[in-house]
This record gives C-alpha cells, sequence and structure tokens, in this order.
C-alpha cells in the first residue's frame, strides 16, 4: 500500500498521547496506594497538556487524509460496523477527558467522590483517570483493528496489528514521561524508566513476531485465479493505460525491495535498540540526564515514523499483481 503521511504521523503522535496519558495516571494510582510519591497538580497538569498537543496534532494531520474534510462527521454514523467511526467517537471522547483531568489538577479542585476498601480516597481525578485509561485503550484497539480487519491484506490482519500499537504507542508515551520527570526534577525517572525500557522490548517482541510472520505469508490470489484462467503461464503484456492511475497510486508504494529492507533496520535500531540503551544510561547518571531522555523519545518517534511506513508499504494489495507490473 501507499504510505499516507498523514495517517503516519496521526497513528504515532496520537499513540504518543495516549501512552503519556497511561503513564500519568499510573503515577497517581501508584502514589495513592503509597507506592510512589505523590506529585503536586501542576505536574499532571502539564503532563495532560502535553498529551493534549499531541492528541491534537494527531487529529489535525488526519485532516489532510480527507477528501472533503467538512464531511468528517459523516464517519461517525456507521460507529455499529465500522471501526473507523469508532475511532473518530472515541478521540474526541478521550481528548476532552485528558482536558478534564488536566483542569481538575489545575485548579486544585479534586473532591473525594467515594471510598475504596482499605479506605482509600475515590477522587474525581482518579474516575476520570479510569475513564481516560478505558478510552486509551479503546482508540488503541479501534486504530489497529481499521487494517487489523481488512482480510485481504494478510500483512495487516492478524491480532498482532492490535498488540503491536498498544504496545509501541505506550512504550513511546512512557519514553516521553520519563523525558517529562527528568525535567520536572521529580524522583520518578527510575519508575518511568524501566517501564519504557519493559514496554519497548514487549514491542520489540511483538514486532519481530509480525515480520516473522510477514515473511512466511504465501498469496492467496494468483493471476490463474484472478483471471479465472488455469492455463499454468501467463505472462501480462499490457495493462492497457498510457499513465498511472488511482490503483498504481494509491495501492504500490513505489520503492524498491532494497528500500523497504533498509527502513526496516532504520526502525528495528531507532524504535527499540537505540531507546533502550539510551534510557538505561540516563538511569545510571549521576547528573541530569534529560538531555540524553529527551533523545531517547525524538529518536524513538522518528523510529516510529519509520516503523509505521513500513507498516503500510509493506502490505501487498491483491491488485498489485495486475498494476504492480508497471508501477
Amino acid at each position: 500500500m501507499h504510505p499516507a503521511f498523514s495517517v503516519i504521523f496521526l497513528t504515532t503522535l496520537i499513540g504518543a498521547g495516549q501512552g503519556l496519558f497511561l503513564a500519568l495516571f499510573s503515577i497517581e494510582a501508584s502514589a495513592g496506594l503509597g507506592l510512589l510519591p505523590a506529585q503536586d497538580g501542576a505536574f499532571y497538569a502539564l503532563g495532560s497538556a502535553a498529551a493534549l498537543v499531541l492528541l491534537g496534532l494527531g487529529l489535525f494531520a488526519s485532516f489532510f487524509h480527507l477528501g472533503r474534510p467538512e464531511r468528517a462527521w459523516r464517519t461517525a454514523t456507521k460507529w455499529r460496523t465500522s471501526w473507523l467511526s469508532r475511532e473518530v467517537i472515541v478521540l474526541p471522547a478521550f481528548l476532552g477527558i485528558v482536558a478534564l483531568y488536566g483542569l481538575v489538577h489545575w485548579t486544585g479542585v479534586n473532591p473525594a467522590l467515594g471510598m475504596l476498601p482499605g479506605d482509600q480516597a475515590m477522587t474525581l481525578s482518579g474516575i476520570l483517570g479510569i475513564l481516560g485509561t478505558v478510552l486509551a485503550l479503546a482508540l488503541f484497539v479501534s486504530t489497529a483493528m481499521i487494517y487489523a480487519a481488512v482480510k485481504f491484506l494478510q500483512e495487516w490482519h492478524s491480532p498482532l496489528t492490535v498488540v503491536n500499537y498498544t504496545l509501541l504507542g505506550a512504550a513511546s508515551g512512557f519514553t516521553l514521561a520519563t523525558a517529562y520527570a527528568g525535567w520536572s526534577g521529580v524522583n520518578l525517572v527510575h519508575f518511568l524508566g524501566i517501564t519504557a525500557i519493559v514496554l519497548t522490548l514487549l514491542g520489540l517482541v511483538g514486532r519481530v513476531a509480525s515480520l516473522l510472520r510477514n515473511a512466511r505469508l504465501k498469496p492467496k490470489s494468483t493471476l490463474q485465479t484472478a483471471l479465472g484462467v488455469k492455463h499454468p503461464t501467463i505472462k501480462q503484456i499490457s495493462m492497457g493505460l498510457m499513465g498511472g492511475s488511482f490503483n498504481t497510486r494509491e495501492f504500490f508504494h513505489h520503492q524498491s525491495a532494497g528500500v523497504l529492507r533498509a527502513v526496516k533496520w532504520v526502525f528495528l535500531i531507532g524504535v527499540f535498540a537505540i531507546p533502550v540503551v539510551l534510557l538505561g544510561v540516563a538511569m545510571l547518571m549521576t547528573v541530569d540526564p534529560t538531555p540524553l531522555l529527551i533523545a531517547a523519545f525524538v529518536i524513538q518517534y522518528l523510529g516510529l515514523l519509520a516503523e509505521r511506513w513500513f507498516f503500510f508499504a509493506q502490505s501487498n494489495h491483491p491488485q498489485n499483481l495486475y498494476y504492480q507490473a508497471v508501477s
């Protein structure tokens, strides 16, 4: 398939925003249980603002993929059957919850609305955090299922697509949260850094599993089945067009196999190897690790752009049996 950069930026930006929010709420929940030091409201408010910026940029990028942006609202009407419609509904809802979560911490208006076992107060921010977590996970699933539900694209049609979208988004968000903690000067770098490394390594396992799976795929369609002709030797002479068309532009990446191999190694190193090393070194430093942590996130995000490009480019549309010959 032809990788659309609007969708590449959409999926990577909102994934990092979702992961950052999950990191923030995990800190608040752990602090409530006495497992981590408590943080002031400004820490959560500023972190929520950063998550909102990422989510907003992702939403903005998505409009460049629409032929008629003014009709975008109509995509929400098919929520019973369309994963795209579900994503369109869940993303604004998640944006709203993140905004309210940050506002509650910024204003300090965070009353206890009930009690949990062990005399633990259930605050307004806690309820918003739980709702945000549910919506974040629903958004990961909805975004990934847009592609995983396409049965005729074998490279996408796998549970690994959902696993990888979730793990890679969470990993990038926690890496960003680690850099944010270092910049804020709070004692959370080790907790967030270790979590980011674990998520990144889990993401590596999932992504390598998908690469190995896709390498063993055999096309279900052939020229014989496409044409309904059983002759063992079929050779394309001409596709009947003097120039390109929608089919030749939108369903093939127009890059060589060598480029795909290079991009694969770029994202394997950029998303997984370098960030893990930088995070590990940063946690061992006795001086301010913030520059190294920021570099870890930037490199990982750039690697994710390459990973998502490869994800789209690797999928082989069956129509390319015909049109790819002149692509």
